[in-house]
């Protein structure tokens, strides 16, 4: 079966409410700290190059870019602002978290949040925020440990472990976990049958 990622396409940037597509479908969000591999690993799930831009500079996305599913009427995927930058202007960041506590709280198309965190650096406290999030909204979570392939399988493994068990313990079992390599593809099949269910899409 086709990947139905594979055909996502940029629709729109909101920077503020009023800017977002109607709330009658099904999206998922993806959020990670500046430089923990969002862009790379969505390229990864869409199976293209350049669908999010993969920038060296941190902090590079500063609205809610929506991607359409053509095959799919109203599914989206959402690429939430690259957090956790200090140059960031202050208006900036509070603008930001103000969009993002509304859209978290009103949001009902609003199925599941991916977030991407660098293995060698989970859970920060960012990340634990939009965790709590989604907790606090009741849709489930899925942690993308990123970057697996800069550790050796072991360590990567044994960093697993301790992430599950944290989460599981603050979490319960809303939130999922797993390795993950947008270089290498390890994990990739895994997590797209995670979004596709989501999203109420057929997984491949």
């Amino acid at each position: 079966m086709a990947n139905p990622l594979a055909r996502a396409q940029y629709l729109l940037a909101a920077h503020n409410p009023r800017q977002l597509p109607p709330d009658d479908g099904f999206e998922v969000a993806f959020a990670g700290r500046s430089n923990a591999g969002k862009s790379s690993a969505l390229n990864a799930l869409c199976q293209q190059n350049a669908l999010a831009r993969v920038s060296k500079t941190p902090g590079r996305t500063q609205q809610l870019v929506f991607f359409d599913l053509p095959s799919h009427t109203g599914r989206y995927l959402v690429d939430l602002p690259g957090y956790g930058y200090a140059k960031v202007p202050r208006e900036l960041q509070a603008h930001w978290q103000a969009f993002l506590d509304r859209y978290f709280q009103a949001r009902q198309a609003l199925r599941g949040l991916v977030v991407v965190m660098d293995i060698r650096h989970p859970l920060k406290d960012y990340d634990r925020h939009m965790l709590d999030y989604a907790a606090k909204r009741g849709i489930p979570a899925h942690v993308l440990l990123t970057k697996a392939d800069k550790l050796s399988k072991g360590n990567a493994g044994s960093t697993l472990l301790a992430v599950r068990r944290d989460l599981a313990a603050t979490y319960g079992d809303t939130v999922g976990v797993q390795t993950f390599s947008g270089e290498s593809k390890l994990g990739v099949d895994e997590a797209r049958k995670v979004i596709c269910g989501w999203l109420d899409m057929p997984a491949p």
